[in-house]
């Protein structure tokens, strides 16, 4: 269990790489927006700085987390839950609990303290997908540890779903233009940049909904989604709130003031 465990770690951090690094460049070639000149490296570099320290919060917590959580195996999975409909089913669960985990991210104020990190980013491309607060990575893994527990949920499904919400978290957030007809089509499957983008405007209405992440449907089926579309003069943030430098929003969730509460 533990060599196939490093094996298709190794296999998710390569795969990754590789889709980070097409999209980085693609990105560059064929922008939905062109790419601020003034925050042209300092912002990327920002956003590089929370994914290094994300990949040590990983090792040191998320990773041994979800290990235990394998190995807890409560027994809530149907007999019928195996091969390739088990894979199937686990990656449509998780998927459903990250939609509500999202949600409750932006309703319930002490969540909203680590994710508004996230959303604080002035612009939106790859790198903005690895903009997590620590407090959010860990947060977030016992949320994942709990379902993945109570239904059993296999160490190989849980790495390809990681595997799938980095992948597509990298490419919805990236600033790549499209073919109009084509991300439309994408759009009734899979969250595409220009969904993503409307939840990323400034104005809370819109920040407040578009909450799914690999699969689109769960802001159809819940009534979140938003009927705005994407314009380039959108402003992208938080209402009412400031970017600031690294070490201000890796305090900014213990600090009251500033991490006001929203109010539902």
């Amino acid at each position: 269990m533990e060599g196939l465990g490093e094996g298709l770690l190794a296999w998710k951090g390569v795969a990754v790489g590789a889709w980070l690094t097409l999209l980085l460049a693609a990105e560059r070639l064929f922008p939905a927006v062109p790419f601020p000149a003034t925050t042209a490296w300092s912002r990327p570099a920002r956003n590089l700085a929370f994914l290094a320290i994300s990949a040590l919060v990983s090792l040191a917590v998320v990773v041994p987390v979800s290990t235990l959580a394998v190995g807890l195996a409560l027994g809530l999975r149907p007999s019928w839950a195996t091969g390739g409909l088990g894979l199937a089913l686990d990656l449509l669960l998780l998927d459903f609990l990250i939609y509500w985990w999202h949600r409750a991210n932006h309703r319930v104020p002490f969540l909203w303290r680590f994710h508004e990190v996230h959303h604080l980013d002035r612009f939106l491309d790859v790198t903005t997908a690895v903009r997590f607060h620590f407090g959010e990575v860990i947060l977030s893994a016992l949320a994942r540890a709990c379902v993945i527990a109570l239904f059993t949920i296999p160490l190989s499904s849980v790495l390809a779903f990681e595997t799938l919400v980095l992948a597509g978290a990298a490419f919805h957030h990236s600033n790549l233009k499209l073919p109009q007809a084509f991300e439309r089509a994408l759009s009734w499957i899979v969250v595409t940049p220009a969904i993503h983008w409307v939840h990323h405007h400034r104005v809370r209405r819109d920040t407040d909904s578009n909450y799914a992440t690999v699969l689109s449907l769960w802001d159809r089926i819940f009534g979140s989604r938003s009927p705005t579309h994407r314009t380039p003069e959108m402003e992208i943030g938080v209402e009412g709130r400031e970017e600031q430098r690294l070490t201000g929003l890796l305090l900014r969730p213990f600090r009251v003031q500033e991490s006001a509460a929203r109010s539902a």
